[in-house]
């Protein structure tokens, strides 16, 4: 009678630890970057800069037990980096980027990303596919992730025109930002 409770207990105890690590971690949001890279085209693009967009993380979680991948990004606090423009320059960026041109980060506040399939590729390496909502549109994203160093790193390509945005062209067309953006990614877990 005695090894009934202490199985059940034993079996209680494997459960509870089971669920422990199953449970997603969060995503350190001093730690992890995510950079946006847009570049230019046209004839006079020569005289442009690409541009250099950090897009600081306010929360996620991911589990490689679930397979499962969530991040959000507050769409006002992305930043222009560019190190070849001016202030002025960055401002004047900054501000096209985040207005009803592009972002119309007044109107749609949050960029999201959550996965709906993660396969693995073999030791530390994925297939995600997930819905990236962005501009009050959501549609379907792929990418690679690779674990290194205990980061989870990678590049995804998505483009403007797909959730609703004309790229910016100036000088009469002679400038124009390319509808491909490159988004990286180095997330580390807390």
């Amino acid at each position: 009678m005695k090894a009934q409770p202490v199985r059940f207990l034993a079996i209680f105890l494997l459960f509870i630890t089971s669920l422990a690590f199953a449970a997603p971690a969060s995503v350190d949001t001093q730690k992890s970057t995510l950079t946006v890279r847009v570049s230019k085209s046209g004839f006079f693009s020569a005289f442009a800069h690409d541009h250099e967009i950090s897009a600081p993380i306010d929360s996620g979680a991911f589990s490689e037990e679930t397979r499962s991948v969530d991040i959000a990004i507050t769409a006002s606090n992305l930043k222009v980096l560019d190190k070849e423009s001016s202030e002025s320059e960055k401002q004047k960026i900054q501000t096209r980027m985040l207005g009803p041109e592009v972002l119309d980060t007044a109107q749609y506040k949050e960029i999201r990303f959550k996965s709906t399939q993660v396969q693995s590729l073999g030791q530390g390496m994925w297939q995600v596919t997930g819905d990236l909502t962005l501009h009050g549109q959501t549609h379907p994203v792929a990418f690679r992730v690779q674990k290194v160093n205990g980061r989870y790193q990678g590049v995804a390509e998505v483009k403007q025109k797909d959730f609703g945005i004309s790229p910016i062209s100036i000088a009469g067309g002679g400038v124009k930002v390319k509808d491909a953006v490159r988004i990286e990614f180095d997330i580390v877990g807390q």
